[in-house]
């Protein structure tokens, strides 16, 4: 039975992730910042009838010891990890560059960009050792070089990360690690992180045009978890990318939204 490790999963789109893998019958290992929200989510995966165990482990991405820490207790008590999701992240605040406070960015590289690449780092030496596994990187908006003004540091750590995943990528196949490594793309997903800055510490009030984009394109975590999902349990490539909102779909969305109108804001 396959081990599933995803960083970010008390909640959004990592757990929603987490309850689909479940349904497919794999171990789980949930890891996040705050242990109440952890057991809550475990509590709630275990409530979905299938085989597998589940697991958590509290984990600040940011500090290297609690990403070994993690990766010790996986081995520990499933000996292996097959899929590794970096999914934690945080919001920027609306604000200019300028007008970021230096900590605000630290945070912001520190998670979304410095935490993925320590976690890839360690988590493929203990693939390594396991002879293959699989690790997948949440891009997001900047990923395509789209700008948006109070986006400008989150953009940044998220075009790195998929500089870095297809560097990763790379490299993984030209060493013959058997690890393959890919992008999930999830596009606009409605939850707290749009409206939330810092990991919950500063609140996001959303331009009205920003809202009509959000209702256009936008989806819930779980319709998106879905289908992240089934392609990473199908997926034998490397360097793939799974994309929920492609160029297409938003497209279509662009162009029937005058008569399939969404609120997600009432």
């Amino acid at each position: 039975m396959k081990t599933v490790v995803i960083t970010g999963s008390a909640r959004g789109l990592g757990f929603e992730m987490a309850k689909v893998f479940r349904e497919n019958n794999l171990n789980i290992v949930l890891s996040d910042l705050n242990s109440d929200n952890l057991k809550k989510a475990r509590e709630e995966l275990l409530n979905i009838k299938a085989n597998g165990i589940v697991e958590y482990k509290v984990c600040d991405v940011t500090k290297t010891s609690d990403i070994k820490e993690l990766i010790e207790f996986v081995e520990n008590k499933f000996n292996k990890i097959d899929i590794w999701i970096n999914n934690a992240g945080v919001n920027q605040p609306d604000k200019e560059i300028w007008e970021l406070e230096e900590k605000d960015i630290d945070t912001i590289l520190d998670v979304d960009l410095k935490g993925t690449i320590m976690s890839s780092k360690l988590a493929i030496k203990s693939m390594i050792k396991n002879n293959g596994g699989a690790i997948y990187n949440v891009e997001g908006y900047g990923s395509n070089d789209a700008k948006m003004l109070g986006l400008s540091i989150y953009g940044t750590s998220k075009r790195a990360i998929t500089y870095f995943t297809e560097a990763l990528a790379l490299e993984c196949e030209e060493k013959n690690t058997n690890i393959i490594v890919g992008k999930l793309s999830p596009g606009i997903m409605i939850t707290d992180f749009i409206t939330n800055a810092l990991g919950n510490k500063e609140k996001i009030e959303l331009p009205e045009k920003t809202k009509k984009v959000y209702n256009i394109l936008g989806d819930y975590p779980d319709v998106v978890a879905k289908f992240l999902v089934n392609g990473i349990l199908t997926n034998t490539k490397n360097n793939a990318k799974i994309e929920w909102l492609t160029n297409k779909k938003a497209a279509w969305r662009f162009m029937t939204a005058g008569f399939n109108k969404r609120n997600f804001f009432n």
